[in-house]
């Protein structure tokens, strides 16, 4: 089973590994796209305006330039504990036992604006650029990952099953036919439902968790959701490759 998980816009700062190696990456169909997008990042690092400005950032940004900047150098890090915010919280990485942090390598990956997608173990460096992003002169990021990044994840799954919790900007970048997605709605007193955004990740986050630790092997929707509901989540099969969470 392949779990993709959405990157975050926060990252942990910092690290024990040495530089950016791109070809100690993951999926190395995609290197030769990496680096041209890591050039382009370090060089627009160095017009603070433009960068700000593709990046949609604020005045009080530096730190983020400086991060950008510093992308070839700094140091790295697992992608697993890179990446912060609400849905990594909720997959609670840092409580892993051996055992699970090894399937937690084994099972997840981050989809990746820079490097199109990377496994949990992958070493990175902190990074700002978000998949809705557009580069000067480059087309945009979703143009330049797709017949690319698709085509590596469908290699690296084969037949096992891929659960997709990506967001639809990152999905969008590199698409995989049959993934299982998950929905997270709102159910209210009255019986409506609605779409939400903070726990959307959250819940996501407390599913991946439930994936990573699961001794079984899911091959199916059905399956997921089995192990979805045996965490304690509340969940429908509303078609073959998509899973509503109920809040």
């Amino acid at each position: 089973m392949l779990v993709l998980l959405p990157p975050s816009e926060t990252k942990s700062d910092g690290g024990s590994g040495g530089p950016l190696d791109l070809s100690a990456l993951a999926f190395d169909s995609l290197t030769e796209v990496r680096a041209q997008l890591v050039g382009d990042l370090v060089a627009l690092a160095g017009d603070p305006d433009a960068a700000r400005a593709a990046l949609g950032l604020g005045k009080n940004s530096e730190a983020e330039l400086a991060r950008n900047a510093a992308v070839r150098t700094s140091p790295t890090r697992p992608a697993l504990e890179r990446y912060t915010g609400v849905l990594y919280d909720a997959l609670a990485a840092s409580s892993f036992t051996r055992t699970q942090r090894a399937k937690a390598l084994a099972r997840i990956a981050v989809g990746s604006a820079l490097f199109g997608a990377v496994r949990a173990g992958d070493p990175i460096p902190a990074y700002r650029l978000s998949g809705g992003s557009k580069l000067p002169g480059r087309p945009t990021l979703s143009t330049v990952w797709r017949d690319h990044l698709g085509p590596a994840l469908r290699d690296a799954a084969g037949d096992e099953l891929v659960v997709d919790l990506r967001s639809g900007t990152y999905q969008q970048l590199g698409r995989v036919p049959g993934a299982v997605t998950a929905t997270v709605l709102t159910e209210h007193a009255d019986g409506s439902r609605t779409v939400v955004s903070h726990f959307n990740k959250h819940h996501k986050g407390l599913l991946a968790r439930a994936l990573v630790l699961t001794r079984a092997e899911p091959g199916d929707i059905r399956a997921v959701a089995r192990v979805a509901d045996k965490a304690g989540l509340r969940t429908e099969i509303a078609s073959d490759t998509e899973l509503v969470v109920l809040t």
